[in-house]
């Protein structure tokens, strides 16, 4: 048997001509990921071995995104901690007010990560580079902390789900969308310890912020990675972003997959996930009216400038109804200054909306955006868990950028084509 995509990056960074899934590997590293919350209990346990250096300072990069600006004493105290521990170490890829972004968004945007590489973080999120091409996924904070000392950690070699996309997704169906019907399709855990590769015809028809929106979301269906070929827009975006080299590596015509499933994009419609799981998905349209309180545009899952713009062109003219509050967080500070330069700033904040500086605080009821007890909110976040962002009777409810633009505008749950658009 031949080997999947992602097999072929983990034997290469083994030493191995091939691996199996289930196999037990030593992988050597190429970016080792932590940020203000999950950094400090790594670098504390980093202090407890006898190596105590970095294995390369150029490898490493700490992201302070979670609760900057910093909340309160505690968040301040944890990114000083980060920030002592970059300075001692000569960290390169330090990013802190005034240059960071939400982690998941700057690392691609920085050229961090290319095709071929294994990163892992610190973050459950960090399978977002598989729109590149590169293994990616998350970890402990104790795993960062020998990561960052060793170069090196310990994988179990994932089988794989194959999902053949096909046809062309009409205007209002995103990346998003895509992703949770997936999850609504195998369920949280249909794809447990598993890697997602997404094959198809269909894929040519998605834009680089809809791929890493996909791959963002692949551990909401249990996936140990998601993963893309690397294809003409794939290289041209490492091109404009990254300077280091990057290796294309292609699945086996032979390999094995655990299951196929095969999905036309011509056939989706916007959907959103109801509380409180994010396989709990439901097409827009096929439910009555669900009033909302907040709605947030923003996060690692759809923070980029696709997303601003989708949602922007939706509520220019427009304002957001009486009692919802809306919130936009573009999720670096390039996407924060292409939106302002293509006036879309201006749109939100015309419109009753605010916008904020990068943070990734209202998705895991930080700040920026606390939930009251009955109160809901439709996110463009990754979960909806109970009491994810705020009391635990809130309600959460996951939707494109262009279903909560459409959702702020008219007051409860919606599709742009209500609004003739």
């Amino acid at each position: 048997m031949g080997m999947t995509m992602t097999q072929k990056i983990l034997a290469a960074h083994a030493g191995f001509d091939k691996v199996e899934a289930g196999q037990l590997i030593e992988a050597n590293l190429d970016m080792v990921l932590g940020n203000d919350i999950t950094s400090p209990v790594a670098i504390n346990e980093m202090k407890k071995m006898k190596n105590q250096t970095v294995f390369d300072k150029e490898k490493i990069a700490l992201v302070m995104d979670h609760f900057i600006p910093n909340k309160d004493i505690k968040s301040a105290e944890n990114c000083k901690c980060c920030r002592d521990f970059a300075r001692e170490h000569e960290i390169v890829n330090y990013f802190d007010v005034g240059e960071m972004g939400i982690e998941h968004a700057l690392l691609p945007e920085k050229g961090l990560v290319v095709a071929g590489d294994v990163v892992i973080g610190a973050d459950s999120h960090t399978c977002t580079y598989g729109a590149l091409g590169a293994f990616s996924t998350g970890g402990g904070s104790t795993d960062m902390a020998a990561a960052m000392a060793t170069g090196k950690i310990w994988f179990k070699v994932p089988s794989a789900l194959k999902f053949v996309l096909t046809g062309k997704p009409s205007k209002w169906v995103s990346g998003k969308d895509i992703i949770l019907h997936i999850i609504g399709l195998i369920g949280v855990d249909g794809a447990l310890y598993r890697s997602m590769e997404f094959v198809g015809d269909g894929i040519r028809h998605l834009s680089m912020d809809d791929r890493f929106t996909i791959c963002n979301m692949a551990i909401e269906a249990g996936g140990k990675n998601g993963i893309f070929p690397v294809d003409e827009k794939a290289i041209a975006y490492m091109k404009e972003h990254a300077d280091k080299p990057y290796q294309v590596y292609e699945a086996d015509a032979d390999a094995e997959y655990d299951a196929e499933y095969t999905i036309d994009l011509s056939t989706l419609k916007p959907t959103v996930a109801f509380p409180h799981l994010p396989e709990n998905t439901k097409e827009v349209g096929s439910f009555g009216e669900v009033k909302i309180d907040q709605v947030v545009i923003g996060s690692c899952t759809n923070g980029r400038i696709q997303d601003i713009r989708q949602a922007a062109e939706i509520m220019k003219g427009r304002k957001v109804a009486k009692d919802v509050r809306c919130i936009v967080i573009p999720a670096t500070q390039a996407i924060y200054l292409q939106a302002m330069r293509e006036g879309l700033l201006e749109i939100f904040i015309e419109a009753g909306a605010v916008v904020s500086t990068p943070t990734c605080g209202p998705c895991l009821g930080g700040y920026m955006g606390i939930l009251a007890a009955g109160e809901r909110c439709v996110s463009t976040t990754n979960r909806n868990f109970v009491g994810r962002m705020g009391h635990v009777d809130s309600e959460v409810y996951l939707a494109s950028p262009a279903v909560a633009a459409a959702s702020a505008v008219t007051g409860m749950i919606s599709c742009p084509c209500e609004l003739g658009l």
